[in-house]
């Protein structure tokens, strides 16, 4: 029941810190310092990726009617809906450096960057941005207004900022991905969207790659370790829910400096904790 209670807690932090712009892997590795998962090391990296498939499907469920392309109710309308073909087109363009990079660098990147000085460095940095961009753009209208306005070329852009969050942990993939799109005249609802959109094939292909490394290393579940997995997934994706809902109506009157501040104080917290410890 208390490692039940655990994968609860993690699937709380998943559902917050996957779409605020505050870096789900920095608020993950704070939470595994002072609450840990009795569970094997394998599993325990398996987990911290995989309790993210929770979260995909609240993305799947509210934005179902945009990101679904075939058309199974309007007999009188073509069956594939173009212009969400166009939107998973520029989708999966934007997913490519950072799978590229994922499938080539994984194991590195967990061994060298997944530590509380990166963490606490990339979330400090990205949220100076965050307040910088924001200060930037204040009274300035924003070019971009609708998904369908974003272009190829705009989206492989946004890529490339999501291949820095691949890169660094503690960046934030959501954090990431909207500070790219405000930098090139998204509007942060529009920036928000896509981002959700991004994180399907994202998380999914993140998870498929745990999944086939745990089963190569000639793994398998235990049956609590299904259990602690389905709990985090499905907290994950209540929280998640919810998460979005709010996020969505609050960029609409309020900007991502709140964001940026916490972010500057969570990373000064981690680094004197990480020295202090050391």
């Amino acid at each position: 029941m208390l490692e039940i209670i655990k994968a609860i807690l993690f699937g709380i932090v998943e559902g917050i810190t996957e779409w605020l712009p505050i870096s789900s892997t920095g608020h993950m590795i704070i939470l595994d310092e002072f609450v840990k998962l009795n569970v094997r090391e394998e599993f325990w990296n398996l987990f911290l990726v995989v309790i993210q498939l929770g979260a995909i499907l609240a993305v799947v469920l509210l934005f179902w009617n945009q990101i679904f392309p075939i058309n199974l109710t309007k007999k009188e309308e073509p069956f594939w809906k173009k212009d969400i073909l166009l939107l998973w087109v520029k989708i999966l363009v934007a997913c490519v450096p950072a799978a590229i990079v994922g499938v080539l660098f994984d194991d590195t990147i967990d061994a060298y960057l997944y530590n509380f000085p990166c963490v606490a460095t990339a979330l400090i940095v990205f949220g100076v941005l965050f307040i910088i961009v924001e200060k930037q753009k204040k009274g300035r209208p924003a070019v971009i207004t609708q998904v369908s306005e974003l272009t190829v070329r705009l989206a492989v852009w946004i890529g490339v900022f999501q291949l820095i969050a691949a890169v660094f942990p503690g960046t934030s993939r959501s954090g990431a991905t909207i500070i790219g799109a405000l930098m090139l005249g998204v509007s942060r609802t529009v920036a928000a969207e896509f981002t959700f959109y991004l994180a399907v094939p994202v998380m999914c292909g993140a998870s498929l790659l745990k999944l086939v490394k745990f089963m190569m290393m000639g793994l398998s579940f235990t049956g609590m370790e299904l259990v602690l997995l389905l709990v985090g997934c499905v907290v994950a994706f209540v929280v998640s829910v919810l998460v979005i809902k709010f996020l969505m109506g609050y960029i609409k009157k309020h900007d991502f400096v709140p964001f940026g501040i916490y972010r500057i104080v969570l990373g000064a917290i981690l680094l004197i904790y990480f020295f202090a410890k050391a």
